[in-house]
């Protein structure tokens, strides 16, 4: 079972919807039994990091995720993946969950428009268990404004918006994804059925 760790972020039931889709059993929750039952845990959310962040201290819930994150699978989406880093810079700077290394920062652009929204093709960097049969090429689903700075042996792809900005991310059982899996058609559904099988081998042990 995923638990989709509810605490108060947003996007919350497009993930949902889409692991529904894919029969794959999940719950949405915030309960810290729930999250300590389940086979692998998804941080989604839309909004601000210091905001985002904020919600997480105060319910405990960042204590939880980082002590689960070393003995399950963790995705953290969109703003949930920036989450996992050591810092944020969006409006102030902000201390992360601190799971990968690095920070996460505003996108130079280049002139084009922020936020980066839509369809971009993917680049494979150090494929990992979730970018099993995704090729380059595939395109997926972005909208963000700010993007990871982390070391190159963490990032799975990537994508350009003028700069290079990591799409997938990756360090133990933690990964995180810059774009949006539940949007991004049967590219993006595919990656969340490879995250949910993780952890089918060890249930068959």
């Amino acid at each position: 079972m995923i638990a989709i760790i509810d605490y108060g972020a947003g996007n919350l039931f497009s993930v949902k919807n889409a692991l529904d889709f894919l029969g794959i059993e999940n719950k949405l929750t915030s309960k810290i039994s729930d999250l300590q039952a389940a086979d692998e845990l998804i941080l989604p959310g839309v909004g601000a990091f210091p905001d985002a962040m904020k919600m997480l201290v105060s319910s405990g819930l960042d204590r939880v995720i980082k002590e689960l994150a070393e003995e399950k699978p963790l995705l953290g989406i969109c703003l949930g993946m920036q989450l996992l880093f050591e810092k944020g810079y969006e409006f102030e700077e902000t201390d992360g969950l601190g799971l990968i290394e690095g920070c996460v920062k505003l996108i130079d652009a280049g002139g084009q428009k922020i936020p980066h929204m839509g369809w971009n093709d993917l680049t494979l960097l150090n494929p990992c268990a979730m970018t099993k049969d995704v090729e380059k090429g595939d395109f997926v689903y972005f909208v963000h404004s700010y993007r990871a700075d982390t070391p190159p042996e963490n990032i799975s792809c990537y994508t350009v918006y003028h700069e290079q900005i990591p799409a997938l991310v990756h360090k133990g059982n933690v990964y995180g994804a810059q774009f949006h899996p539940e949007k991004s058609s049967d590219v993006g559904l595919k990656m969340l059925r490879n995250f949910a099988s993780l952890t089918e081998g060890k249930a068959k042990q």
